[in-house]
């Protein structure tokens, strides 16, 4: 995946504060996923949230601007991805995608879940066995128009 020239500074500059994404929620009082796409340039900020979070992160004002608009979303590339930690979502879609589908569909009828009203929350759950990756999503169930 190609990250933008803002998202480059973005991090960076979150690197050299020490600043996590929990600390940039406590800031903005929004979710840390969400404030992670506005940084990979995923979700659009408003004035007030890009300013807060260029300040955080000791930027020029100016660069808040860019955070405010509208991204090309879904810029991961479309060949399988190599990254091991994203290739394990896409490995998760392989084996499970069919099943939580006709699970869903089962459950709610033919339609979609919304990526758009939509949240993501990460969660640590500690387990003996070692910690485990706790990720709960949730979507507007948007059935299909007949017509």
């Amino acid at each position: 995946m190609a990250i933008s020239g803002i998202t480059e500074k973005l991090l960076a500059a979150k690197k050299a504060k020490g600043i996590s994404f929990a600390d940039l929620e406590k800031v903005l009082g929004r979710d840390e996923v969400w404030i992670a796409a506005v940084i990979y340039r995923q979700a659009t900020a408003s004035a007030d949230e890009a300013e807060k979070i260029i300040s955080a992160l000791g930027l020029d004002s100016e660069m808040a601007a860019v955070l405010c608009e509208p991204p090309l979303k879904g810029s991961l590339e479309s060949s399988v991805p190599v990254d091991p930690l994203i290739y394990r979502f896409y490995e998760i879609m392989q084996v499970y995608g069919m099943p939580l589908k006709a699970v869903i569909h089962e459950k709610f009828g033919d339609g979609i879940m919304s990526a758009i009203d939509f949240t993501l929350d990460v969660e640590k759950e500690a387990d003996p066995k070692g910690d485990r990756v706790k990720i709960i999503m949730s979507g507007k169930f948007l059935e299909y128009k007949k017509w």
